[in-house]
């Protein structure tokens, strides 16, 4: 099934407005942009791999060693060394979702920019974790599945965020006809295939399932920040209902109150 597709699709659906200015957030992008001479269409050589080149400690980056680094800068050298190498790195969906971030994301990119959310996720729930004194494992969606049970096991990852996202938006109340046709609308948009979109469909108008994604990512703590931090991006949280939904999935999910403080700092969300 075409994961990375319906991913594209919820990114897209306008369901969360805020989405785009977390991922932004979590991505540093106004900082990067000064580090490396500005967004990828005005820095010199105008492209996104030259630009994610200079962030990775090649060319532009040297020059602005002297002006700090961004988080995922700092985590893409950091899980590239434990790999054996920035080769092994996603740095493809990394691209196709900066790309969509700073042209607006308005058009679809085959299922690219849902393997760049799972890049974007995983070293989310890196930084997190470490940052709370936790050891943190290369994150699998940050790289490049080397055998066919990895690509498997990415695939089953991204199935669960997608579910965990659509979930959340179901935290205040039933998801009514009209955006369930939005959605599917934007997943037809995305090229997802008639199974995609029956799926789609499907999983909007099933009930709550916090307890079935909760138990599939038990004793994986990665996964589970990697969810929590989806959740956050499918939901402006800015009612109630959906505050106590977080709540309950972290205390659930058995994330300690640090790694979900860390992961709503990176995405710029504040408490009122």
């Amino acid at each position: 099934m075409e994961i990375g597709k319906l991913l594209e699709a919820m990114l897209q659906s306008g369901k969360a407005p805020s989405s785009q200015d977390r991922m932004r957030n979590a991505l540093n992008l106004d900082k990067m942009s000064e580090m490396f001479g500005g967004t990828p269409a005005q820095a010199a050589g105008g492209g996104i791999t030259d630009w994610l080149s200079g962030m990775l400690g090649g060319g532009r980056a040297e020059g602005a060693a002297g002006q700090g680094s961004s988080m995922l800068g700092d985590i893409l050298g950091d899980v590239g060394r434990a790999v054996g190498g920035q080769k092994n790195l996603a740095v493809g969906g990394l691209g196709a979702l900066l790309g969509a971030l700073f042209g607006g994301g308005g058009k679809s990119m085959g299922g690219a920019m849902g393997g760049g959310l799972m890049a974007l996720l995983g070293a989310m729930a890196y930084q997190a974790l470490k940052k709370s004194g936790h050891q943190a494992k290369a994150p699998l969606g940050l790289v490049e599945p080397q055998t066919n049970r990895e690509a498997d096991e990415l695939e089953r990852q991204s199935e669960l965020v997608l579910r965990a996202m659509i979930n959340a938006t179901k935290a205040d109340g039933r998801i009514d006809a009209r955006e369930i046709d939005r959605m599917v609308a934007k997943v037809r948009e995305s090229g997802a295939n008639d199974q995609g979109q029956h799926y789609m469909m499907t999983q909007m108008e099933k009930p709550m399932e916090t307890d079935e994604l909760v138990a599939a990512v038990r004793g994986k703590p990665e996964l589970a920040a990697e969810l929590y931090a989806a959740s956050l991006l499918a939901i402006e949280v800015d009612t109630a209902a959906e505050r106590e939904y977080l709540d309950r999935l972290a205390a659930n999910l058995g994330l300690p109150a640090q790694v979900t403080q860390n992961i709503e700092n990176l995405v710029g969300l504040h408490p009122a």
